[in-house]
């Protein structure tokens, strides 16, 4: 089937982009994880990668367009048959967005600065709105967190990026909210009477689906004669259980993320279906599976040791990025500069080579969202070196989300110890999330030594 390629949003007050030059023509063949193009926002310009193999077809936005966010720019086709056709016009003229919530009640929203629901990725054309941070009516700051969002990679704070009021939600928590859609509106002044509500049409997967009708009641029948007494040899039998409901024989629907997890952590999605609760599931539903009682079996084998993966430890740091900035400029300079994974990769592998006690090879995989890169002892090679990617496990994951308007998210278990890194004007903030395999010593010298490479690199060079 084809797939769509959108406009996307990669931060909260983008509400569209400039597409600067399409890197493939109509028709040519593309792969996965392929530049199709560069787009312009206010704040950088960034190269869309394909998430989709296949041809490129029905260019809609040629280069200077200003296209909304959402909004459909071309077709990766299965086949090259008819992938020739070139944009005839600007694309934000020809179609346009989707009707929103708000634009259809416009009587009945309050004006103000519409919120939408970001893309964090080319592969994402919705996100689940997981819990609501401020209520309708309430005052917000610029910078505070007003939601999180489940997407299929991750759960994450989606901050106001002006000051105001809350004046209108409009998407409920387990709403599934099309890239681009006004979920909140933030007014300047106290709104008289504010507004929350769930999506105006069905929402595409994230609510709960209805669970069965109830069987009707039957009526009882009239008595002619008194019923008989309870029979007390039957009243001393122990009464039974009711049966505990089978668990379904096919694939239990849950987000990839929340389904991912529960593999990881040795859980049962199966387990929350016999136990009454209707997918599809998300990542906020495995909180109530890890309540459910054990089975004998698993309980037995609880008793002889640790069973799935451990409790997640945070650390987190602060850092000026100045040194961080003037060093990066200066590669640049020279013509030297590694792409930013790569230069994150090499300080952070030298901060877990002093954080542990061998000298076993250290394979560190860094990338920014919905792209990631392993190499072998990346500190180990000058940072301009064009190292070879690794198929080894990595020990260290690093999220470099300093290209969005995210600074924070919600940490999940991983077999794995994750550095996740955002920005906030010259301050780069750094959290780590790691397990009890990862000693609780070893991570503040991990993170420590980071952030000391990244606040003055040029003392951390070999």
């Amino acid at each position: 089937m084809p797939h769509e390629v959108i406009m996307p949003a990669l931060g909260m007050a983008q509400d569209s982009g400039v597409i600067v030059s399409w890197l493939k023509n109509p028709g040519d063949p593309v792969k996965t994880g392929d530049a199709l193009m560069e787009v312009e926002t206010d704040k950088a310009t960034m190269e869309v990668e394909a998430a989709h193999d296949g041809y490129l077809a029905d260019v809609r936005a040629g280069a200077g367009d200003s296209v909304p966010v959402g909004q459909i720019v071309a077709i990766i086709a299965e086949t090259a048959e008819g992938a020739g056709q070139a944009p005839s016009g600007n694309g934000a003229e020809r179609a346009a967005p989707d009707e929103t919530p708000a634009q259809a009640g416009a009587e009945a929203v309050p004006e103000g600065h519409e919120v939408i629901m970001p893309a964090l990725g080319m592969a994402q054309d919705s996100g689940i709105v997981v819990a609501w941070h401020k209520e309708a009516g309430e005052a917000v700051a610029e910078g505070d967190a007003l939601l999180e969002v489940e997407t299929d990679k991750a759960t994450m704070e989606v901050e106001a990026d002006r000051a105001g009021y809350l004046a209108a939600i409009l998407a409920e928590a387990g709403d599934d909210v099309p890239v681009g859609q006004v979920i909140a509106v933030i007014s300047a002044e106290a709104p008289g009477a504010p507004i929350r509500r769930a999506m105006a049409a069905a929402p595409q997967g994230g609510a709960t689906a209805p669970g069965p009708e109830p069987a009707a009641r039957a009526e009882p029948t009239p008595q002619t004669e008194p019923a008989p007494g309870p029979d007390p040899a039957a009243a001393a039998l122990p009464t039974p259980r009711p049966a505990a409901a089978p668990k379904p024989a096919g694939r239990v629907l849950a987000s990839p993320k929340a389904r991912r997890l529960a593999a990881e952590e040795g859980l049962d999605l199966a387990d929350l279906v016999a136990a009454g609760h209707q997918p599809p599931f998300h990542v906020a539903d495995l909180e109530t599976l890890r309540a459910l009682p054990k089975p004998a079996a698993a309980q037995a084998a609880a008793g002889a040791g640790p069973v799935g993966v451990g409790e997640v430890g945070v650390v987190s740091a602060e850092v000026d990025a100045t040194g961080f900035d003037a060093f990066r400029a200066w590669l640049q300079e020279e013509g030297t500069a590694p792409s930013s994974p790569r230069l994150l990769a090499a300080f952070a592998a030298g901060a877990l080579r002093a954080a542990r006690t061998d000298e076993a090879p250290l394979t560190v995989a860094a990338g920014t969202l919905g792209t990631t890169t392993a190499w072998d002892d990346p500190d180990r090679a000058p940072v301009s070196a064009d190292l070879p990617e690794s198929e080894a496990r990595p020990r260290l994951v690093l999220r470099d989300l300093t290209g969005t308007a995210l600074t924070g998210i919600k940490p999940a278990a991983a077999p794995v110890p994750v550095v996740t890194i955002t920005r906030r004007g010259d301050t780069l903030a750094l959290h780590l999330a790691h397990e009890a395999t990862l000693p609780d010593e070893a991570a503040l010298t991990l993170l420590s030594g980071l952030a000391d490479r990244l606040q003055e690199p040029l003392r951390h060079l070999l």
